[in-house]
């Protein structure tokens, strides 16, 4: 019989220095998506213990986290979530997720080069999120603290996930 190894999605691919960034593999933990039923929000937030977040926020409590995915959706992430019988459709997403950490002063100049959206801490704050393209692929963004940002992908893209972000590290890099 095959004995299978866990191994995480970026395996042997991180972490990568190139100038003043560094980007690792982070573990969140467990990964749940949740979609309260309609009408249901109010028993969804009392069982998770706060409320949902604005959109493109993050809210926290302890380890545990709520990023919102989109109208209605977020990720419970550091955190088992708790049972929510007929109140909201959970699914646990946790293997279908790699997560990576860019920090550095140049973190902004490297994810420029890769998302269309203003990151700049004047305008994308600690503790705001975005669902954007990131080269050709979809992820969430997470303004973690100064020159700290969280990226969430789907763990089939790991690969090309740390290729480009490794990439415009190395280009941004090369004009300092």
């Amino acid at each position: 019989m095959a004995r299978l190894m866990e191994l995480s999605a970026a395996e042997g691919l991180l972490p990568a220095r190139h100038g003043r960034c560094t980007l690792s593999e982070v573990e969140v933990g467990r990964i749940t998506s949740n979609a309260p039923f309609k009408g249901q929000m109010d028993a969804v937030e009392t069982a998770l213990g706060f409320t949902f977040p604005a959109p493109n926020r993050v809210t926290s409590h302890g380890d545990a986290r709520l990023v919102w995915t989109g109208p209605g959706r977020v990720f419970l992430t550091g955190a088992d979530a708790p049972d929510l019988g007929d109140d909201a459709a959970v699914t646990d997403q946790t293997d279908a997720w790699v997560t990576v950490q860019l920090n550095g002063a140049d973190a902004v100049n490297v994810l420029a080069r890769l998302v269309p959206v203003d990151l700049r801490p004047a305008h994308f704050k600690p503790g705001h999120t975005a669902r954007a393209m990131l080269a050709h692929m979809y992820v969430s963004v997470i303004h973690d603290g100064d020159d700290a940002f969280q990226i969430l992908a789907m763990r089939s893209m790991a690969q090309t996930l740390v290729h480009d972000v490794t990439a415009a590290m190395k280009a941004v890099a090369a004009r300092g």
